[in-house]
């Protein structure tokens, strides 16, 4: 009875780890969100699929546990790493009456560190990862994370910016931003990391209020030392004044 809890990345096979590779081609069954499982699907051909749209992860990782306590080896797919805001949390608290299921989780490249690496070297210093989804979070509780994270001097690194449900979060939330940071901040946000149509734009904290921002959307703030250097955001470390 086995479970792999697999990261697959960004989206584009260069990306994918050899171990997380292993473990979807050791799976007798593929589970996993629609977009996730169309990513791989020169790689899960001619296995067995369970695949359902966005909201039903709890039924996926029932799915998985079903499978599992039958005798079949699953790999539950997130994009990017599993266990950040990913499936693996989830997976695990749904074994939790099954100790017998042995469950592995095959860590993934988050959008966070592919999305800096397309924007730059943004977090080369402390940074907060905030999601402003307030589907499973209250809003009341997104905005004191962002204020603490700015009152604090972080840069930040927003995922999930903006819905057609939610098309002005990511200006609330720059507004927020913007009592303790001033407006000139260097900013960028990038767009579907590692697939088709790929672009990520530097900006301002000001421009960024407006910025046209969707699920596929990754968006960094900077702190106080953030730059721009030839085009590209970065956050010094401080090696060249030790």
């Amino acid at each position: 009875m086995e479970i792999y809890i697999v990261g697959i990345g960004p989206g584009s096979a260069e990306d994918m780890s050899f171990r997380a590779r292993a473990a979807i081609e050791k799976a007798d069954v593929i589970v996993g969100y629609g977009l996730y499982v169309k990513l791989i699907e020169d790689i899960i051909k001619g296995k067995e699929i369970f695949s359902t749209s966005m909201t039903h992860e709890r039924e996926r990782c029932e799915k998985a546990a079903e499978l599992a306590l039958s005798g079949k080896t699953v790999a539950v797919i997130s994009g990017g790493d599993a266990g950040v805001y990913g499936m693996a949390g989830l997976m695990y608290e749904v074994c939790e009456a099954h100790p017998e299921i042995e469950i592995e989780t095959v860590p993934g490249i988050t959008a966070a560190c592919s999305g800096a690496a397309v924007a730059g070297a943004p977090l080369g210093h402390d940074f907060a990862v905030i999601s402003l989804s307030d589907m499973l979070t209250p809003w009341e509780l997104i905005e004191k994370r962002l204020r603490l994270a700015s009152e604090a001097d972080m840069v930040i690194c927003i995922y999930n910016p903006a819905s057609h449900r939610r098309a002005d979060h990511l200006k609330r939330a720059c507004a927020i931003v913007m009592e303790h940071k001033t407006g000139s901040t260097p900013c960028a946000y990038v767009r579907n990391i590692g697939r088709d149509g790929e672009s990520c734009r530097v900006c301002t904290l000001e421009e960024l209020s407006d910025a046209p921002a969707d699920m596929f959307t990754t968006v960094y703030i900077g702190s106080s030392t953030t730059r721009i250097i030839n085009g590209r955001l970065v956050t010094p470390r401080g090696y060249r004044e030790r």
